[in-house]
């Protein structure tokens, strides 16, 4: 089974955007149920990170932590807990508009 972790930005920005809990709520359970087919991996400076659209600009950025070291991606997003998560785990790690949340 699939470990959901939440890191503080992505509990702040819910918060902030309350009026959308409802819709983050089935994205959320959508990528925990299947995390490769529902989100699109990102490149560059986001390379690991994995991208699922909320509504018109908004988006939820997550990372999957079996993904992440297959691919190597942990020698580059260097996650301070990352031993400490298991392979099935997701971290969702933003949630917001896509210009800021690219930021």
């Amino acid at each position: 089974m699939i470990e959901a972790v939440f890191e503080d930005a992505f509990v702040q920005a819910l918060r902030k955007h309350a009026s959308i809990r409802k819709i983050v709520q089935k994205k959320v359970d959508m990528i925990l149920e299947n995390p490769i087919t529902v989100g699109e991996p990102l490149k560059g400076n986001w390379q690991g990170f994995y991208s699922c659209p909320v509504k018109r600009n908004f988006i939820i950025i997550y990372l999957y932590c079996h993904v992440c070291r297959k691919k190597g991606d942990d020698t580059i997003i260097l996650c301070s807990d990352c031993a400490d998560m298991d392979d099935e785990t997701i971290k969702f790690v933003l949630l917001g508009p896509h210009n800021s949340v690219y930021r």
